[in-house]
Parts: structure tokens; C-alpha cells; sequence
């Protein structure tokens, strides 16, 4: 449920401040009239998100044996990469405001009302799209990834927004973002081990080692899993949330660290650049 909701809560939050940026340009600029294209893109937008869910898990549902190993393996690792260009991309959107408010006002004065609900049908249509993706790649992980932890992601965004809208919570995005970025990018480091791991299954790529180490605890007499255990209560959120795994071969293990490796100094990368600039 944790990573579901995560994944939910950063993508629509990100989707709810485009809105936001744009809606708040048109009441500063005098052009409230252009509200109406808005929201037909925001309703479009949500509505193909739903149409492609729905074209996905269909899609998702086709696959038996070894097909499935290697659909899912394959799904992980996709999901792994946007998760990560998503990450990197946000870090260097330092004037994403601007950009937007530039981009809205090109297209107003084209008077392209189609130009101003296409850029917002894409920005809401990407964002529904990733999170399937996201979801879908979760919910191979872990079982525990439900649709309880997307709707309360969504809830939460909704409730996030009144509080800053009405003035009762002040919040720091640049910040929450480097966390929920954080978190994002141990998830998706475990995305790939999991892909590994499918593609292992279907006996893709070789295991070299089966298993470089073994620290799930003993099953309980009662067949039960301790809790510390990949398949136990807390051991599940940390597999689904951080890619744990109790036995890994040695392919998952060096794909999580290397993958870790890159990503952290990409981002290091990505932060000294834009701090000289």
C-alpha cells in the first residue's frame, strides 16, 4: 500500500500544480475566460488516463507462463526507467513556472484554444499514463500494492491543495520533492532487481549465483512468515517499497547497487550543474 500511495500522491501532485501554475496565470493576466479549456483538459486528460489503464491491464491479463516472466520482467524494468527520466527531468525544471506561464501565453495570444487544452491534455494524460506504468510495475512487486494506496494518494493530494489554498499550510515543494525523489529512486533501484529477478525466471539471462546470501528468517511452525521475512508483514512493505530481497542471485544484487550508483551520480550531476547556472 505504501508504494502505491507514494507513487500516486508525487504524480498527481505533480499534475495538480501544472494545473495550478496555469490556472493562477490566467486569473493574474486578467483571462479567466480560458478556465473552461482548462478544465475540459484536465477531464480529457483523466479520462484518456482511464481509457489507457484499462487498454493496459487488459493487455497485462493476456500473458501464462514464461510469457508473463517476461512480460512482468520487462514491465519492471520500463517502469524503472520513466520512474527515473521522470526524477532527473523534475530536478531540472527550476523554472517550470515560467516555462508554463510562457508556454500559456504563447498560445493565448495565438488565440490557439486548442493549443492551451493540448498542453494541458498531455500534461495530465503523461501523468496518468506514468502511473499506471508505476502501479502496474508495483503491484508485480508486492502484492500489498493495492488500489486502496492510490486512492488514498489522490485523497491526500485533494486535501494537501485545500490546506495551501486556503492558507493553513505552508510547504516547502522544492524539498518534498527531493524526499518523495529519494524514496522514488530506491523503489525503482528494487524495480529492476524485480525485472532481473522475471527475466531470470524465464530464463533469459543467466543467475550466475542463485543466491548471494540467505537472511529471510525461518517460516514459523504454524507456516506463517516472520514479519522480518521478504513475505512477512514489514519485510513486504520493504520489498515493495526498497527492492529487499531475502536471497537475491548475484545479477539482481549488482544490478540494485550499480543501478543506485548511476542514478545518485546523475543526480549529483544534475545539482551542480543547475547550481552554477
Amino acid at each position: 500500500m505504501v508504494p502505491s500511495f507514494v507513487i500516486t500522491f508525487r504524480e498527481v501532485l505533480e499534475a495538480a500544480l501544472i494545473v495550478g501554475i496555469i490556472l493562477s496565470f490566467l486569473v493574474k493576466t486578467g483571462q479567466t475566460q480560458y478556465n473552461s479549456v482548462v478544465y475540459i483538459g484536465v477531464i480529457s486528460g483523466v479520462v484518456a488516463s482511464i481509457i489507457a489503464a484499462l487498454l493496459f491491464t487488459s493487455l497485462a491479463g493476456g500473458f501464462n507462463g514464461r510469457a508473463e516472466e517476461i512480460f512482468e520482467g520487462f514491465a519492471m524494468l520500463v517502469g524503472a526507467l520513466l520512474l527515473t527520466t521522470m526524477i532527473l527531468w523534475m530536478m531540472k525544471q527550476r523554472h517550470i513556472a515560467k516555462e508554463l506561464e510562457q508556454s500559456v501565453s504563447t498560445e493565448l495570444n495565438e488565440a490557439h484554444k486548442f493549443g492551451l487544452f493540448s498542453l494541458v491534455f498531455i500534461a495530465i494524460l503523461r501523468e496518468g499514463v506514468e502511473t499506471v506504468i508505476f502501479l502496474r510495475a508495483a503491484s508485480l512487486v508486492s502484492t500489498n500494492n493495492t488500489l486502496i494506496g492510490a486512492l488514498a494518494g489522490i485523497v491526500a493530494v485533494v486535501l494537501l491543495g485545500y490546506a495551501i489554498f486556503v492558507g493553513s499550510m505552508k510547504i516547502n515543494i522544492k524539498r518534498f520533492f527531493t524526499l518523495t525523489s529519494f524514496v522514488l529512486i530506491l523503489f525503482a533501484a528494487g524495480l529492476v532487481a524485480h525485472g532481473v529477478h522475471e527475466l531470470q525466471e524465464a530464463t533469459l539471462i543467466p543467475a550466475i549465483i542463485e543466491h548471494v546470501w540467505e537472511i529471510n528468517p525461518p517460516v514459523n511452525p504454524d507456516g506463517s512468515y516472520p514479519i522480518l521475512h521478504e513475505k512477512g508483514y514489514i519485510g513486504s512493505i520493504f520489498t515493495g517499497l526498497f527492492g529487499y530481497n531475502g536471497n537475491p542471485s548475484l545479477l539482481e544484487a549488482v544490478s540494485y547497487f550499480l543501478y543506485l550508483c548511476v542514478v545518485i551520480l546523475l543526480w549529483r550531476y544534475i545539482e551542480r550543474v543547475h547550481r552554477i547556472i
